[in-house]
């Protein structure tokens, strides 16, 4: 009987290790959370010769400012360059600040932009990556 337990010992050790037994393994993805648009953009040095590299389904990189000084809760903007182009509106920064400062990943993607009257309307959609 000791025999008939090792030898199931065994088949099971090697399935585990060696590779016999796939184990699910974990999977990130993307979660759409919200429409919004790119706050601040008339304030933003060199927006304008920026404005033709900024493109439809463009990743944008998020980044907090714990320290700004207008807005415990604010969210920088970036192009895929790295470059500041604006902030997360204000009124949608609580929850947002909170999933990043949790260590949750958030970025944005360009949904349209559009010159309006001297400024730069960029609208995005924002994601999880969980």
């Amino acid at each position: 009987m000791n025999e008939m337990i090792t030898g199931e010992k065994s088949e099971l050790l090697s399935l585990l290790h060696g590779g016999g037994l796939t184990l699910p393994q974990p999977f990130a993805r993307d979660i759409f959370l919200f429409d919004s648009f790119v706050a601040g953009t008339s304030h933003i040095e060199g927006i304008d010769e920026l404005e033709p590299h900024i493109q439809t389904d463009d990743r944008l990189t998020f980044l907090r400012e714990p320290e700004n000084l207008h807005d415990k809760m604010a969210i920088a903007v970036l192009n895929g360059d790295g470059i500041k182009i604006g902030y997360v509106p204000r009124k949608d920064n609580p929850v947002f600040a909170r999933l990043m400062d949790a260590g949750k990943l958030l970025f944005g993607k360009v949904s349209a932009k559009e010159k309006k009257e001297g400024w730069l309307r960029i609208d995005m959609r924002i994601f999880l990556h969980e």
